[in-house]
């Protein structure tokens, strides 16, 4: 199987791209921070220096290696369902459950290693551009140095090969637990429910957001911006348990604006619809990405406006600790954040980008190429329409908490909240439309219909 597994990823390197850069990108940002643990230890600090790093690698690069693994188990399960048909005809052909399992397991150990190794000339100078952001803002000694040892290299590389596989392994399982005719109607036809592992993690993490934000309503009541400690994770983890609920989302969406679509766009939007009910589970894949990204920045913007406005009403210039802090808070978003939007970009560029087959049947059945391109701008309405509003939903419970913590009143004191609403969901919106329709343009340009059937 070694030598399939190999002969596979040659023929068809691009299959796992979106994998690879879910992994190259997450293993950056988890070495990048797990680096401040070996800073702490490699040399000698003073306990508030230690403090604060092992806080901001703990804490921070803990859910945000939160957010990688749920990036790359969505990529990794979304490569291997696109590949049903195959391994339903390597079945048929006489292949074993466990050689099927085995060579996809082994594809993802591959594709991970060398994106993880890659991932390691990126790491070392964004984990010292945090140290410095540390230093400058006066939250560590100015004497250290940065440092990159086994936690780092441990989390980054180990820790990303080690999810990956495991990913693999789990959805290997699901792949090579239905016989080679019921694969063959999976590859066609994907409207599988929420499972209820994944309806139960689902709920732990809403339960875990969800005490996060009374005890930033209640316990962190008038801590200032001590509170932000625990209203940040309580968006995250809102976010990742309404992510996990994706499918759920995007059926109750279709069935909600599969009428709406159907006026407006005609057929276009009756294929559409259509579409989006046979695959659930694959085109969900893009709504996770679009969760977190609405909700993280929705919910730490959204925080630090109510921060800004609270000080300005109080009538006293932000110290330059509290506007150095600020800073480092918004990069550090920022690189959470930044994360989540190409995640969203590389997931739906790989969902549009596999489905040449299906534009040129479409075409071959009369559809016009302006109908196809239409279809697809309204998937992405519905997918987009779902994820931002699970995602400003999931935003309130850092907004609302944090508000009432630190003014009393659970209405934010500032005008601006609204337009980060807007710019964030409106951001997310456009680049969900521009990535998908964008990517449907370029494949519906580069062949035919009949080369695009007989090509997939």
């Amino acid at each position: 199987m070694l030598t399939l597994t190999l002969a596979s990823l040659r023929r068809r390197p691009t299959r796992y791209l979106a994998s690879f850069v879910a992994v190259l990108l997450g293993a950056t940002m988890v070495m990048a921070f797990g680096s401040l643990l070996d800073t702490a230890g490699a040399q000698p600090v003073s306990a508030q220096s230690r403090d604060t790093l092992e806080t901001m690698a703990l804490v921070v690069g803990g859910w945000g290696q939160l957010l990688v693994v749920f990036a790359v188990t969505s990529t990794l399960g979304l490569a291997v369902r696109q590949r049903a048909r195959e391994l339903a005809l390597l079945k048929n052909v006489g292949a074993t459950p466990r050689q099927i399992g085995a060579m996809v397991v082994g594809e993802a150990f591959v594709v991970s290693l060398l994106a993880a190794a890659l991932a390691v000339p990126f790491a070392l100078p964004l984990g010292g551009w945090i140290l410095d952001l540390l230093i400058d803002s006066g939250q560590v000694d100015e004497a250290l140095s940065h440092s990159v040892g086994p936690v780092a290299l441990g989390q980054g590389v180990g820790g990303s090969v080690l999810m990956a596989v495991v990913a693999a392994l789990l959805t290997a399982r699901r792949a090579t637990g239905l016989t080679a005719a019921s694969a063959l109607a999976d590859a066609q036809y994907d409207t599988g429910r929420t499972g209820r592992a994944r309806a139960v993690a689902a709920a732990l993490f809403l339960l875990v957001g969800t005490g996060l934000a009374v005890t930033t309503a209640t316990a962190l009541r008038d801590e200032g911006a001590d509170a932000q400690a625990a209203a940040g994770p309580a968006v995250i983890a809102v976010s990742v348990g309404l992510a996990l609920l994706a499918p759920a989302l995007t059926r109750f969406g279709a069935a909600l604006l599969g009428r709406p679509l159907s006026l407006l766009c005609g057929a276009a939007g009756q294929l559409a619809v259509c579409g989006v009910r046979h695959r659930i589970r694959r085109l969900s894949a893009a709504v996770l990405p679009i969760v977190l990204f609405t909700g993280v920045g929705t919910g730490t913007l959204g925080m630090q406006v109510v921060e800004n406005a609270a000080i300005a009403d109080e009538g006293v210039l932000k110290p330059v600790d509290q506007r150095n802090l600020e800073t480092l808070n918004l990069v550090v978003i920022g690189i959470v954040a930044a994360f989540c939007c190409v995640m969203l970009i590389n997931t739906l560029v790989s969902l549009t980008t596999f489905r040449a087959r299906e534009f040129g049947q479409q075409r071959l059945a009369g559809a016009t190429p302006r109908q196809v391109r239409t279809a697809v701008g309204a998937e992405a309405a519905v997918l987009s329409l779902v994820g931002v509003a699970a995602g400003a939903f999931a935003g309130l419970f850092a907004l609302i908490p944090y508000s009432v913590s630190r003014t009393g009143s659970a209405v934010p004191n500032s005008a601006a909240v609204p337009w980060i609403w807007l710019g964030v969901t409106g951001f997310a919106t456009l680049l969900t439309f521009a990535a998908s329709w964008g990517t449907a343009r370029r494949v519906l340009r580069r062949s035919t219909a009949t080369e695009a059937v007989l090509a997939a």
